[in-house]
């Protein structure tokens, strides 16, 4: 008996399989709004139990990347409501990611050229931001030098969630999912090596969460906690994200925290296939044992491996990122045993038209001879 195609209750949200579309970052958007490729290609998608959107920054300050549909404004709320509309109309679910980036940003990116705002004013070394070079083109720069946000700022932060979320229900998403994870704003709070700040946010473990926590329960009262998922990357490294003294206590408290809060779920991002190490299993363990509620990953899994982490009661749901790239039926072909395309890396993001986009085909099979005895295929 499989579990990956079963139905799933998701705070009362019903799944209709446990297969996930994770967020991915496609930069499709030149206006900045949902299109009708964008329309497009989130409905051809929509047979995943759930779709979780690309990162829809909350704010000009939150986004570190050009051409991303954002979600801050009527304007762009409206684009994302074809999107939903779209989704639902093929018998899809759809939550909105909501980013910022923090100080994985440009200058370039930000209102009258300012600086990028974190926890810290130490710059990312090695990060780049997609934003605009010294002729005006759009190109990899390297990040501009943070600000860290003033005490009384961060409040500010929180509200622009908490309408980015609101504005997400208006526009017809089943619910929102806050990015924590791979090295952006919150984690650069969360992370003890890089927040090093002297007030209630910063040194302690429970202050280094607090705006995690403050956020999520401003979001939580404006459209209910079943609606709001959060997603983290336990010992991730991207974008200069370092080993901290006492980081498993850190990421199983803010398990602990989260337990009694009633979230729609916890997604963990596991950075294997981003090139660093995987989540370490015996933390994967303790961290379900501290978080009882509904739990997703991602990560370098295909159906196989899917399938035993929910047999194993490990995960409740399983993301796939890349495979629905190339594989806007992923569902069908894996219930099928069909093959699965592979993806073109050079038109993973920025590029203009459907190539790499919306013309990836769904899977046809082999038509059957016309003097077939139809009763050998799929015997009762």
């Amino acid at each position: 008996m499989t579990l990956i195609f079963d139905s799933y209750d998701l705070a009362g949200l019903q799944l209709p399989n446990r297969i996930v579309m994770a967020p991915m970052t496609r930069a499709r958007a030149p206006e900045g709004i949902p299109d009708d490729m964008t329309v497009l290609y989130y409905r051809q998608r929509a047979s995943a139990g759930l779709i979780i959107s690309e990162g829809a920054p909350v704010s000009t300050e939150g986004r570190g990347y050009l051409f991303n549909p954002a979600l801050h404004t009527a304007e762009q709320a409206a684009g994302w409501r074809r999107v939903t509309d779209g989704v639902h109309s093929e018998g899809g679910r759809i939550f909105a990611q909501l980013w910022h980036v923090g100080r994985l940003s440009h200058t370039s990116l930000q209102v009258d050229g300012r600086a990028p705002v974190s926890s810290t004013a130490t710059r990312s070394a090695t990060a780049k931001a997609f934003a605009y070079d010294e002729n005006g083109a759009p190109a990899m720069v390297p990040v501009s030098a943070p600000r860290a946000l003033a005490t009384d700022e961060i409040a500010r932060v929180t509200q622009d969630f908490v309408r980015a979320a609101q504005l997400a229900i208006d526009a017809g998403f089943d619910g929102v999912e806050i990015h924590g994870a791979n090295g952006y704003l919150f984690e650069q709070f969360l992370n003890g090596g890089v927040n090093d700040r002297t007030d209630r946010y910063g040194g302690s473990i429970p202050n280094r969460l607090r705006f995690l926590l403050e956020t999520f329960d401003a979001i939580a009262a404006a459209i209910g906690s079943h609606r709001v998922g959060i997603r983290i990357s336990p010992f991730g490294r991207l974008y200069d994200m370092p080993a901290f003294e006492g980081e498993a206590d850190t990421w199983l408290a803010l398990a602990e925290a989260l337990a009694p809060r009633k979230l729609a779920y916890v997604h963990l991002s596991d950075q294997l296939s981003l090139g660093c190490e995987k989540i370490p299993s015996d933390f994967s363990a303790a961290f379900r044992r501290a978080y009882p509620g509904t739990l997703i990953a991602a990560g370098n899994f295909d159906k196989a491996s899917g399938e035993r982490a929910l047999q194993s009661g490990e995960l409740d749901l399983i993301a796939f990122g890349r495979p629905f790239i190339s594989n806007p039926d992923l569902v069908e072909r894996m219930r099928h045993d069909w093959p699965i395309a592979p993806a073109d890396r050079a038109t993973f993001y920025g590029s203009s038209g459907a190539k790499g986009y919306t013309d990836y085909p769904r899977y046809q099979p082999a038509a059957l001879p016309q003097d077939a005895d139809v009763s050998l295929v799929n015997p009762a």
